[in-house]
This record gives structure tokens, sequence and C-alpha cells, in this order.
């Protein structure tokens, strides 16, 4: 019977294939993220007074952040011996795969800071705003996974677990294990974080408690990622036999940061309300 609820996953990751050149939906949904962020992050700027020219520095600043992070932060945090002894194939490989979220964050963060620096902006206002985003990005990314069919969970006998048909080539859909879809657990967690950051940002007074989105999204994806490893395969020969993997323990300093970040923000005063000043100055000119 559980079989019978299982759902059969098949699903070609190559969209289009031209002369052996391949366009993956992996590809497109690391593009949508970074659209979607894009968008948000100028209605942001739209909405509080900010120039377009604020948005659109920050775009590159943090695409190219985000990129390069994930890239640098897989190489180190899950294959340093390797990529150590041949660093260029952090460039020359990166076809073969592997990004991390993890390393995507520090990347986002330090683009965040020198984009405010170019741009004389708050540094805190843009990881809020940025905080609202991210959440959903990562959704994006995460149904990318899907997709690949990577980033899988350990078997299960739930009637929601999914058979991986294209990791078990030649093996009858009867043979073959259920899974959780834990890209889909990440990526539903998420949605959750981004609803409430965004009710957060329109119903609270949330925009106004520096650091308060940016901490409450870091607990809201981290704190999820933390969970969520515990049914995931591990990523990596070393991570077997540890009783907390790396994605843990990567995770637990933003999850603190993101909790000092609350705390912060909750014991210090209100700053004034960048939307209503801008609109009130737009009156009185």
């Amino acid at each position: 019977m559980t079989d019978l609820l299982s759902v059969v996953w098949d699903f070609n990751p190559v969209l289009v294939n031209i002369g052996g050149f391949e366009i993956r939906y992996y590809s497109l949904m690391w593009a949508a993220a970074l659209l979607v962020g894009a968008w948000i992050f100028s209605y942001f700027c739209k909405r509080e007074g900010k120039s377009q020219e604020l948005a659109d520095s920050a775009f590159l600043y943090i695409a190219l952040g985000t990129m390069i992070g994930a890239r640098v932060g897989h190489c180190l945090f899950y294959e340093p011996e390797y990529y150590l002894l041949k660093p260029w194939a952090i460039i020359t490989e990166i076809r073969d795969g592997g990004l991390a979220s993890h390393g995507a964050t520090i990347g986002i963060i330090l683009a965040i800071w020198l984009c405010s620096r170019k741009n004389k902006v708050s540094t805190i206002w843009m990881t809020d705003r940025l905080g609202v985003i991210a959440p959903i990005s990562g959704a994006l990314i995460r149904f990318g996974n899907l997709f690949n069919s990577e980033i899988i969970g350990h078997q299960t006998d739930m009637p929601w677990g999914f058979k991986f048909m294209r990791l078990h080539r030649g093996i009858p859909v009867e043979q073959v294990p259920a899974c959780h879809p834990t890209q889909l657990y990440e990526a539903i967690c998420y949605i959750a974080t981004f609803l409430l950051l965004w009710w957060m940002y329109h119903k609270t007074e949330a925009p106004r408690r520096r650091g308060m989105m940016f901490g409450v999204a870091l607990i809201g994806i981290f704190l999820t990622r933390f969970f969520i490893e515990f049914v995931k395969v591990n990523q990596v020969a070393f991570e077997q036999g540890m009783t907390l993997n790396m994605g843990q323990w990567l995770s637990i300093p933003f999850i603190l940061i993101g909790i000092g970040s609350v705390w912060y923000s909750l014991s210090r005063p209100a700053v004034v309300d960048d939307t209503n000043k801008s609109k009130t100055n737009a009156k009185k000119r």
C-alpha cells in the first residue's frame, strides 16, 4: 500500500540540450531566485524612497556574492583536501556541481556590506530587507535540487516518500526505496519563513526594529536546515559517524547570530520610519 502512495520521481533535469550544451531547470531556478530577489528589493527601495541605482547596484553585488560564496563555500567546507590541492578546479570544474548555502550566505553578507558602503546606505537596513528575500530565493533553489534528484533524504515508509528513479537506473520501480523529499521539506519551510517576514514587514513595526527581520530570517532558514539534516543523506564521506554533520555545524553560528540580531533589535528603540519620512518630505517639496 505504501508503494502505491509513494511518488515516482523521474523528472528530466535538462530543459534543452543543443549540441551537448545543456540548460537545466536547476540553472533556471538559480536565475529565478536572483530575479525574484531583485524585483522584491526594488519594491522595497521604491516603497521606502531609495533610489533605483541602489537596487541595481545591490543586484550586481549580491548576484556575485551569492555565486562566489556558494561555490567557494562548498569547496572549502565539504572538499577542502581536493580543492586546496587544485584551486583552479573551483572555476574549471564548476559544471560538475558543488554549491553551499552557508557559503552563499557569507557571500551575500559581504556583498551587502560592500554595497552599503559604496552607496552610503545602512548595512543593517539592507540586511533586513535581504532577510525577507533570502527564504523565497532559497525555496526556488531547493526546487532546482528536486529537479536534479539531489540532496535527498533517508529511506522512509511515509506515504509522501519519493522514489528518485534517476538515482537507480535499470532497477524496477518496485525495488527502488522511497526516500524523504528533503528538498521539498526545506522549500516549504522557507516559503513559510518568507510569508512570516512579508507579514512582519507590512503589518508590524519590524522594519523600524533594525536587525529584527535579518535575525528572524537566519533563525528560520538555518533552524530548518539544522533539523532537516537529521533525515538527509550526508553529502560527503567524512560526515559518516559524526553526531552532527557539516551542514548542522555550519548552521549553528547563523542561528546564534540570528538570535543575537533579534535581541539587539528589541533592546534598542525603534528608528524613524523611513517610508513615512520619505513621503512627508515629498509632500513638503
